[in-house]
């Protein structure tokens, strides 16, 4: 963000904070996200996009080197053999800049939160 101090009051501020080339790529995974859960809450939380339905589905941030990707362990364990080509840890996705967005591994992440929110 160009000020790192600055809390967002809502996503489209948040976006709003970086760089025109950035700004597409968030938007889009925004978008991305919307699709796949629809009715999901958007709003701001530990400084980030989040998006929740019952619970947290995903959370999204912009970093120096990559879009940070959050979807909870589940998500990560569940689509491990495609992301075996990025950064990952117990609970985030590193997806970096110059790579393409994978936006289709993002939505079919998104559903599979989605899924496993509406089952419990």
């Amino acid at each position: 963000m160009r000020n790192p101090m600055m809390i967002p009051k809502n996503v489209d501020d948040y976006i709003a904070n970086f760089p025109p080339d950035i700004q597409i790529i968030l938007e889009k995974v925004r978008n991305t996200i919307k699709s796949a859960a629809p009715g999901a809450e958007e709003k701001i939380s530990y400084g980030m996009p989040t998006y929740k339905l019952k619970k947290v589905l995903v959370h999204f941030a912009a970093q120096k080197n990559h879009l940070g990707f959050y979807p909870t362990p589940s998500g990560i364990e569940q689509f491990k053999n495609e992301l075996a080509s990025y950064d990952t840890s117990k609970g985030t996705i590193r997806f970096p800049w110059g790579k393409a967005m994978p936006y289709d591994l993002i939505r079919q992440i998104v559903k599979f939160r989605v899924a496993a929110l509406q089952s419990t």
